[in-house]
């Protein structure tokens, strides 16, 4: 009995000695999975949509073929700038905001869980950020802030302004807009929700990135919400995108003043959904998709010096309904539920959306 429980003993002390590998760490859970919206018009939203209609063209988003939705974001895209200062109202503008862009419009998407923001700007858009920048800034701001609590969504400052843009004015705007809607990492309260669009890498739009990530984007003091990472030029491979990607999380040391490293944690991924006059497998082919193919990166890319967590927030298409005048867009009767609607399902997308990582 004695030599039993020596060697009870010994096999116990050998067990210890032996090193336990360590424990798999599980892939980020894709938090968002949204799509911008353009509308019929091109981005303008200048034409009253009924729900009926709208319903009509856009029911994939609401449902993927299972009674739940594909995305749990729509950012629609876009406000003017100059019009939102001078709250205007003309033909296809009611105090400041596309008359597409109604409460009803907005309710369709959160009834069904569907997070909404409103993105301001865009590419057409520059010289009017210009302008508003340099007329009033903080008014600017409070009205979007006003917007925001009027109709129960966030903003997305989409200023694209790739020469010597106006960071002081840009700073005011969201000085007052915390001002009236402090950051809430519990994303509880959906005007809290700001956010900022950066290229899809760090080679354009440097000197806002460069400000975003050192001012605004930090996880120890975060001021804006999270940033995303636009899409390219046009489609490209999945290697390519990640290669974009990556250049957020690396940061640029070799430029002057350099750009420092963005957390994982606080950025998605842009992909198209709409693209030219040939269905793209990210809206309507999951399996043979980007999405799918870059889930891997996009899900596990690690911090390389700030955040501690690894994984990108989620994905972000360009963009539902009718971007472009020329391509397909997304419309019904088909939509995108083969492609966003089955990587919902893939990743377990929760709707509606809950707290985001912050570190």
């Amino acid at each position: 009995m004695r030599h039993k429980g020596l060697l009870a003993v010994l096999l116990m002390l050998l067990a210890l000695s032996i090193p336990t590998a360590p424990a798999a760490t599980a892939a980020a859970p894709v938090q968002i999975y949204g799509a911008w919206h353009c509308g019929d018009d091109y981005c303008t939203w200048a034409t009253p949509r009924t729900v009926a209609e709208f319903d009509a063209r856009n029911h994939w988003m609401i449902d993927r073929g299972d009674g739940r939705p594909s995305v749990n974001l729509v950012v629609l895209s876009f406000v003017e700038p100059l019009k939102l200062l001078r709250r205007t109202t003309d033909a296809g503008t009611a105090n400041g905001v596309p008359v597409g862009m109604s409460r009803e419009i907005v309710q369709y998407f959160t009834s069904h869980g569907i997070r909404v923001m409103l993105s301001i700007g865009g590419i057409t858009y520059t010289d009017e950020w210009d302008a508003a920048l340099a007329e009033d800034p903080a008014g600017l701001g409070r009205n979007a802030a006003a917007v925001a609590a009027d109709l129960g969504v966030g903003i997305e400052i989409d200023y694209e302004q790739n020469t010597s843009p106006n960071l002081a004015g840009l700073q005011a705007f969201i000085d007052a807009y915390r001002s009236v809607h402090p950051y809430d990492a519990s994303g509880a309260d959906p005007a809290a929700r700001l956010t900022i669009d950066t290229a899809a890498g760090d080679r354009w739009l440097i000197d806002i990135n460069r400000k975003a990530t050192a001012d605004w984007l930090r996880t120890d003091r975060p001021v804006l919400d999270y940033a995303n990472a636009m899409v390219t030029a046009r489609p490209t491979s999945a290697g390519s995108h990640i290669a974009n990607w990556q250049e957020h999380l690396d940061g640029k040391a070799q430029y002057s003043p350099p750009v420092a490293p963005l957390a994982p944690a606080k950025f998605t991924a842009g992909l198209y959904i709409a693209y030219g006059r040939s269905p793209l497998p990210e809206c309507t082919d999951y399996a043979n998709s980007l999405q799918r193919a870059t889930a891997d990166w996009v899900r596990n890319a690690a911090p390389n010096g700030a955040g501690t967590t690894a994984g990108l927030l989620g994905y972000m298409f360009w963009a539902a309904e009718k971007p472009s005048t020329r391509g397909l867009g997304t419309q019904e009767p088909d939509g995108c539920e083969g492609g966003v609607g089955a990587g919902a399902a893939a990743f377990g997308v929760q709707t509606p959306m809950g707290p985001l990582r912050q570190s």
